[in-house]
């Protein structure tokens, strides 16, 4: 059977029958879990605590993108490169403990 697909303005022709898409997707399931029990690990996270104040309106905002709201104040965040990045733009004012 030939099943015909309209892509971007032209038409592209599939041949598939029946066992061949039953197998594909029969593939199509057998990886999917591995790959979800592969990102079932827990993120690493780290401790976050503001120690001085900031002093500039994009400082402040990289606080708050971390959570903190004050002096003192820890949060516990995901350890991903854009909290990194948060990180090291309020470097000076935070204490970090991986």
């Amino acid at each position: 059977m030939t099943k015909k697909k309209e892509v971007t303005g032209k038409t592209q022709a599939t041949e598939k029958t029946g066992a061949t898409e039953k197998a594909a997707t029969a593939t199509a399931t057998a990886t999917a879990p591995a790959k979800a029990s592969a990102k079932a690990a827990t993120p690493s996270r780290v401790e976050i605590t503001q120690r001085r104040a900031a002093l500039d309106t994009k400082q402040e905002l990289a606080l708050r993108g971390l959570g903190l709201r004050r002096i003192r104040h820890t949060v516990s965040v995901v350890d991903t490169p854009s909290t990194r990045g948060l990180i090291l733009k309020v470097r000076h004012l935070v204490e970090v403990k991986a």
